[in-house]
């Protein structure tokens, strides 16, 4: 299950030196994004059982996103708000590198009083993107689910989505917003993870999450693990420090990668935590996991997201 951003990705493929107060030749087309709905959708792909939260606005563009996340397997339930579906220009650059431009609108606007405690009755994880912490009433909805899925005896991830939003009201208030949560999985790329952590050395991200996965793109990923039922900041120092390789290929566009990652790991993870408890079974568990993230972050590369028209 994930709970947060249904978004339109415009997205504007530069074929050329981007040329200001001129023309640059490219492409431009509409594609479903949001980073709690490009798991959800990855999820379903696989085979898992995906199911999707958030909101929309009362406009087309929100229908056809509603309907193109159903048509993939997606279990959706969405509120609609009296304001704009969320939108966002994403600027393709020739070698790959990404910008965004945002207007979140609808989807910040899910509420507490919104979720419904059937949605997750048998939940076995809820992943939320930095995103869903970080206004309100959205962070109000994510505090809520988190509440339900851990009722239903589910586990919870958060990823770190994106630098700036993370830190838009400093370190520290980012730090206590995730430590609230008590993500039992925290994801996040190497910039991310430098951003949060400031100058202390990445192990103290156990702080937060007894397992933490920072993504390295074609580097791969490493995996910190604590020890078994250790948090807090005993966990930092302790228990297992993987380096998972992946195989680097030529791409054009890295949309959504990091996303397919999350819900590929997700996906290994949750069926295979239950196995084998000792420390050389969890850090096999683990290194599968990171490797089926790799597989389906390879495989979203390959394939992309797909486009959507009214």
């Amino acid at each position: 299950m994930t709970l947060g951003d249904l978004v339109l990705d415009v997205v504007v493929r530069l074929l050329g030196q981007f040329a200001p107060a001129s023309d640059t030749p490219g492409t431009v087309r509409f594609r479903q994004g949001g980073s709690a709905a490009n798991v959800a959708r990855v999820v379903a792909h696989l085979g898992g059982g995906a199911v999707f939260v958030g909101a929309i606005g009362r406009d087309a563009w929100g229908r056809v996103l509603e309907r193109s996340l159903s048509d993939a397997g997606v279990a959706v339930h969405v509120v609609r708000v009296a304001v704009p579906t969320a939108r966002i220009t994403v600027l393709v650059e020739p070698d790959g590198e990404r910008s965004f431009i945002t207007e979140r609108s609808a989807a910040d606007q899910l509420a507490a009083e919104h979720l419904r405690p059937a949605w997750f009755r048998g939940a076995s994880a809820l992943h939320l993107p930095a995103y869903s912490l970080l206004a309100e009433p959205l962070a109000g909805a994510a505090t809520a689910a988190v509440r339900l899925t851990r009722a239903a005896g589910g586990i919870v991830s958060v990823d770190l989505a994106s630098t700036r939003p993370l830190l838009t009201a400093g370190r520290a208030a980012a730090w206590q917003r995730l430590a609230a949560i008590e993500p039992d999985l925290l994801f996040g790329n190497a910039g991310e993870a430098a951003a949060l952590l400031g100058r202390r050395p990445p192990d103290r991200l156990l702080e937060l999450a007894p397992v933490v996965i920072i993504k390295r793109g074609a580097a791969g990923c490493d995996v910190l693990a604590a020890r078994r039922g250790e948090r807090g900041r005993r966990a930092a120092g302790q228990g297992l420090a993987l380096v998972v390789p992946t195989h680097a290929f030529a791409v054009t566009d890295t949309t959504g990668a990091g996303d397919a990652f999350d819900a590929g790991f997700l996906l290994d993870w949750c069926a295979g935590r239950s196995g084998d408890v000792t420390a050389a079974g969890r850090e096999r568990t683990l290194r599968a996991a990171a490797r089926a993230g790799h597989r389906a972050a390879a495989r979203h590369l390959r394939g992309g997201l797909p486009e959507v028209r009214i």
